[in-house]
């Protein structure tokens, strides 16, 4: 399928729509479109939160009678169920467009493919695969829970030069500067649940909201606890929804957290710790697409050596703490380099006084 100027040039407009929902279309995608006639943009639309329109009606009604032979450029297949809101594909053929452009097929493999089907029985043409990637990369925490099961899960260290993160005493903050900070409450703010462990919670005493941005809602927080220490007085218990999953079932405890306000779930592993596959199996059964981890070097660890962590946010301080200090990650000493893991840098910029680095594992 080969597609125009014109074409990339509507995609990457409904791109940039679908962008402004990125903090609020949790568990939904984000999708934006553009409704094209004769070379006029007659519509435009983005989904900004679950329950409400989805993008196609916004553009639609903005169309009003001028949709009827419009072109749609929509980033995500229009969807073909009945869900909170009608199916936009029907949307689209009562309103009379005549081409469909979709810039990936919808990643869930129970409907992938009937909306853009459902278009063309009624006659209208489709295309998709129009900057896909990027579509895919907009909702990487989506296509990750339909496909994998799983959310997508971001972990975000700040670290020195000399990569460590906290002296020998817990004391973390603050390594990076306001900036890097704001960024990383930017990062917060996009993703549908903050994690962290047991260990943080006590050393840091953190809330893990989203507080140096400005967004209409909060991301679910959750809390690996093993056996349920979680200080009744801790900031994470105040002001918002805490889920802490332990290994044991110590009911005294568990009670008492309850009554602090916590949602508590019971998922150990064979060696007594939190199964972290099995909640982040649950936390996508939940309507999580992605996940921001916040933690210590033990969790860190342990997210790495089960392969559950998707990408690195590292910020790096241009200073120096010493080898004594607490480092990144708790993994096991290597005997070659040829066990070594290996990334791949997706971005590399400077914010503020400080390094920021994107990485996936190759």
């Amino acid at each position: 399928m080969s597609f125009t100027a014109v074409d990339h040039g509507m995609m990457a407009r409904a791109l940039r729509l679908a962008e402004r929902g990125l903090w609020t279309t949790s568990p939904n995608p984000r999708v934006g479109c553009v409704l094209l006639r004769a070379g006029e943009v007659v519509g435009e639309g983005w989904h900004e939160k679950a329950g409400e329109p989805h993008a196609e009606v916004h553009a639609l009604r903005a169309a009003g009678e001028k949709a009827k032979g419009a072109t749609a450029y929509v980033t995500l297949e229009p969807c073909s169920h009945h869900g909170r809101t009608p199916p936009c594909a029907e949307a689209l053929i009562a309103a009379g467009v005549s081409r469909v452009v979709a810039a990936m097929t919808d990643p869930n493999p129970l409907v992938s493919g009937k909306g853009l089907a459902l278009l063309q029985a009624a006659g209208i043409e489709t295309a998709s695969g129009l900057l896909e990637s990027e579509a895919r990369e907009l909702n990487i925490g989506f296509v990750s829970r339909m496909t994998r099961g799983r959310p997508w899960l971001r972990l975000k260290v700040a670290a020195s030069l000399d990569g460590k993160t906290a002296l020998n005493n817990g004391v973390s903050q603050w390594i990076t500067g306001p900036d890097a900070r704001r960024d990383g409450h930017a990062w917060r703010a996009r993703a549908c649940a903050i994690l962290t462990g047991i260990g943080t919670v006590r050393d840091d005493d953190p809330q893990l909201s989203v507080r140096d941005v400005a967004t209409i809602r909060q991301p679910q927080r959750v809390v690996v606890d093993s056996k349920f220490e979680t200080p009744l007085g801790a900031k994470i218990l105040q002001g918002g929804p805490v889920l802490i999953a332990g290994a044991v079932a110590n009911a005294e405890r568990i009670a008492a957290l309850r009554s602090a306000g916590a949602e508590v779930l019971i998922l150990p592993n064979p060696s007594g710790k939190v199964d972290l596959q099995a909640l982040l199996e649950m936390l996508a059964q939940r309507g999580i697409n992605e996940v921001h981890a916040e933690a210590g070097f033990k969790l860190n660890g342990s997210l790495l050596r089960e392969n559950l962590v998707d990408e690195l946010l590292l910020y790096l301080a241009p200073c120096l703490i010493g080898h004594e200090a607490s480092g990144l990650f708790n993994l096991p000493a290597l005997t070659t380099l040829d066990d070594k893991r290996c990334l791949q840098i997706r971005d590399l910029r400077q914010v503020g006084a400080d390094i920021r680095l994107i990485a996936r594992f190759r």
